[in-house]
């Protein structure tokens, strides 16, 4: 059995040394631990530090790709290069490497295909009261998709075994951290939950300029991951939505019509049936879901197949 674990930096050259000083070189279940160094257009020195001590595989980007491209070269480096389990940490140091082998000991136990490190982010002392509720909210959202229950979806301290890579596919470009959770789900892999504590900041995400951009960007992604994966929920509820809307207006037209003051309330009439064309625009764009789900299902059964032949059988 081999682990690795991998680590997409970007300029991570002060805070890599001790990331690599806290991995565990032996955990339980494993007959080789390595490193895996995704240096994603450093300019820094990163992959360079990161040969010096001693790590055994090294990709560079020659220019930033972003986290999930990052995520997504590594697992597939990690996977030609035998890895039985793949664990995610942060280059920035911010959780504890020390926990590895309780964040893998689901997986070796066989009762788990993914596991979760729970940030337990409402006891972070830098996460502002904003912050933290949105975290909740997005975990639940994410949750009530991938039908499990995790208190701390966006957490990238992450472990997964070789069968479950081999079934998941990233497409987002800004983090994998949503949508392998929302598929893996829907894929019915089982996913469980570690707690762990995180340590002290040692400096701001790289990955959005501010929450906003983070909510803006991570809503985008979780919105794409309902309507991949649970389209008739989505389009139906809408076409719901949109067929209230139009009843309403109509109903009352009709009452007025019917005391004979229909012509000054046509606008009612207007409304309503615009409302009764957005529910049937609705209607049809879950036709044309439903049929592209089934198409990637098709598509992603293909990559699977072609995943084992080119890296090896998933039963770990």
């Amino acid at each position: 059995m081999k682990l690795v674990v991998q680590i997409p930096c970007l300029d991570e050259a002060e805070t890599l040394p001790l990331v690599l000083a806290t991995i565990p070189r032996q955990v339980p279940g494993f007959d080789v631990v390595e490193v895996l160094v995704i240096d994603d257009g450093s300019t820094d020195g990163t992959a360079e530090v990161a040969r010096n001590l001693g790590v055994e595989h090294v990709v560079r980007h020659t220019a930033t790709m972003g986290l999930a491209r990052s995520f997504r070269d590594g697992v597939d480096h990690a996977l030609a290069h035998g890895a039985d389990v793949v664990v995610n940490t942060d280059g920035d140091n911010q959780y504890p490497s020390e926990m590895i082998p309780d964040l893998v000991a689901p997986i070796v136990a066989g009762r788990a295909d993914i596991v979760v490190g729970d940030r337990q982010t409402a006891t972070i002392e830098h996460f502002s009261p904003f912050k933290k509720r949105m975290q909740r909210f997005g975990s639940r959202v994410v949750s009530a998709a991938a039908h499990a229950d995790l208190p701390d979806a966006a957490s990238g301290f992450r472990a997964y075994s070789r069968a479950a890579l081999l079934r998941l596919n990233v497409v987002t470009q800004f983090s994998y951290t949503m949508e392998t959770i929302i598929q893996a789900g829907n894929k019915h892999l089982r996913i469980a939950s570690v707690p762990v504590v995180t340590n002290p900041k040692t400096r701001e995400s790289r990955l959005f300029r501010n929450i906003w951009q983070h909510m803006g960007r991570s809503g985008r992604a979780i919105v794409r991951s309902w309507i991949m994966f649970r389209p008739h929920l989505v389009f139906l509820s809408l076409a719901g939505v949109f067929f209230l809307a139009s009843a309403v207006p109509a109903v009352r037209f009709l009452v007025y019509f019917v005391q004979g003051e229909g012509g000054g309330h046509v606008q009612s009439l207007v409304f309503a049936a615009a409302m009764l064309v957005g529910a049937l625009l609705c209607l049809a764009l879950l036709v044309i879901a439903d049929l592209q789900r089934t198409n990637r299902t098709l598509i992603e059964d293909s990559l699977e197949r072609l995943k084992r032949i080119e890296y090896g059988s998933g039963d770990a």
